[in-house]
């Protein structure tokens, strides 16, 4: 009798450690992998990388892939159907004409961080700009276009304000983004280049010579916010959540972002 007690234990013992690890390998295949795009302001690629890796390690389902750009590329690639689940743009006025035209909810959206102007020269060149002041002195001078490029809008904002517009308009070489900006100076194709902060301090081969002061520019933010027609709205919630705690922003400001 006590043989064939031991053996049923043995045998219910076997079956519930099955049905255990069934319903728990279950559970494991109904948290399904994810991918979620991110179309992004060039000048956060850095951080947002660095940010992603770390929720990718305790997020194992979720995959981050990225569409790095000018803030105003981007938001005419999600007006026009491109696949994205969260935008994060250097531009208000970008932002605000996806939420205008219901292409993000308002609820769905909110300000994350602030970025600075910056002029940047080569950092062994012999350039002959050591300030905005004497920015007359270069030859070539890189900016994001104006229109596309947020940081390019912002630097001739400062520009105007500081009456140099005019004077070295004509001198301009304009790029896609603020890192092609950092590109042309990077390898001396220019004298000087308005950037955004974060994207000088990423760099070892430009130096930053002036900075632009905050009155001379309009508040420099970047909205962040999930695309209406995500199909991952639950993950992209998620995602959209963490970009807001202290851990991120933590890297954010490792990089030289401030608090919106």
């Amino acid at each position: 009798m006590f043989k064939k007690y031991s053996i049923l234990t043995t045998a219910l013992t076997v079956f519930l450690l099955a049905a255990g690890c069934s319903a728990s390998q279950s559970s494991s295949d109904n948290e399904k992998e994810v991918t979620l795009t991110v179309s992004a302001a060039a000048s956060a690629q850095d951080a947002l990388e660095e940010i992603q890796k770390n929720y990718e390690k305790t997020h194992h389902n979720i995959t981050i892939q990225d569409n790095f750009g000018s803030s105003g590329a981007l938001q005419k690639q999600i007006s026009q159907g491109a696949g994205a689940d969260l935008f994060f743009s250097a531009a208000e006025d970008k932002f605000q004409k996806l939420v205008d035209d219901g292409d993000i909810a308002k609820k769905d959206s909110t300000d994350v961080v602030g970025n600075e102007i910056v002029l940047v020269v080569p950092k062994d060149g012999d350039s002959p700009v050591k300030s905005f002041d004497n920015l007359t002195d270069s030859e070539k001078i890189a900016l994001g276009t104006p229109e596309s490029v947020p940081a390019g809008a912002y630097g001739k904002e400062s520009l105007t304000k500081l009456s140099l517009w005019n004077k070295i308009k004509d001198k301009i070489v304009y790029g896609k983004d603020v890192r092609q900006v950092l590109s042309y100076v990077e390898t001396g194709n220019v004298d000087a280049g308005v950037v955004y902060k974060t994207d000088a301090l990423i760099s070892k081969k430009v130096k930053i010579v002036d900075e632009a002061k905050a009155d001379t520019h309009s508040p420099i933010v970047y909205p962040l916010g999930i695309v209406k027609d995500t199909k991952h709205h639950k993950e992209a919630k998620e995602f959209y959540d963490y970009l807001q705690t202290d851990e991120a922003m933590k890297v954010f400001e490792k990089y030289g972002f401030t608090a919106a």
